[in-house]
């Protein structure tokens, strides 16, 4: 097996937004805010090449949106998904499978495209898209403060052209990857455990969004049922701390991935590193 993180380039999110009802005076220390109290987060995806597979998780933004849309989340950073594969060596046509951990817009937005026609194209046309059942119903049908994060343009191209396929069942998705679903920040998100070295990397889409939301009341604002994240959040902490995972964070600009320790005010990050450094260990 092979992983290599994918930097497809950062977006910004209100502060407040983003950490829920912790005040300012407590993340911004942490994970600071522009002087428009805005927080500058990566769309960082992963890639694994296993048994004969080319698998890519989630696709970041994209790029066919207008740019009235891009300038709400002021994008930043040298990065894309395509240059990023380029520069692995992997070509869009060589993807076989691609997981969306969910279907919100800075997860998806990149799986589908337009050719200079404006016609819908996949942006990997040899690949089988996959999300869970739960999710593309509750996308299908978004409820009024979810709405505006589901962008049927990011995804219904993929069942235009017969791509899509679902996932209804935690478990295998292949030798040493399991998936498994959460419901906190929006139904059937799911988090791939992914066994390598004999250890387990977390791909951690929007479960923890970033290294500064590990306390487990440091709900993110979007969350639709942040009671349920509090539980979840809870017992994956424990859990991950217990087997020794390696947290993956999508999101965080900082920190790449890390890993827990128990203290006297809860489970927190112990030691940060990027992929390539646990990996070669």
């Amino acid at each position: 097996m092979k992983l290599l993180k994918i930097e497809t380039g950062n977006f910004k999110l209100d502060g407040g937004a983003l950490f829920g009802v912790v005040p300012k005076s407590l993340w911004n220390k942490v994970y600071p805010a522009d002087k428009n109290n805005m927080c500058t987060l990566s769309m960082r995806c992963l890639f694994i090449e296993a048994e004969k597979r080319n698998i890519l998780i989630d696709t970041g933004i994209g790029r066919k949106q207008t740019d009235k849309f891009f300038n709400y989340y002021f994008l930043n950073g040298t990065h894309s998904l395509e240059n990023s594969l380029r520069t692995i060596g992997v070509k869009q046509e060589d993807i076989t499978d691609v997981i969306l951990t969910h279907l919100h817009f800075d997860h998806c937005g990149g799986a589908a495209g337009r050719d200079i026609a404006d016609n819908d194209i996949l942006t990997f046309p040899n690949a089988v898209y996959w999300v869970s059942h739960r999710q593309w119903l509750w996308a299908e049908n978004p409820n009024q403060r979810e709405k505006a994060s589901f962008l049927k343009e990011n995804f219904e191209p993929i069942v235009k052209k017969g791509k899509l396929q679902f996932i209804y069942h935690e478990g295998p998705f292949i030798n040493d990857m399991d998936i498994r679903f959460f419901n906190g920040h929006t139904d059937g998100m799911i988090v791939p455990f992914i066994r390598y070295n004999n250890r387990t990397l977390v791909f951690m889409a929007d479960l923890i969004p970033t290294s500064a939301h590990i306390p487990g009341s440091w709900i993110c604002g979007f969350d639709i049922q942040p009671l349920v994240s509090l539980e979840e959040r809870k017992k994956f902490l424990e859990e991950a701390v217990d087997n020794e995972y390696i947290l993956f964070f999508e999101h965080d600009l900082y920190t790449e991935c890390c890993s827990l320790k128990i203290t006297e005010k809860g489970i927190r990050m112990d030691q940060s590193f990027t992929l390539n450094e646990i990996l070669s260990k």
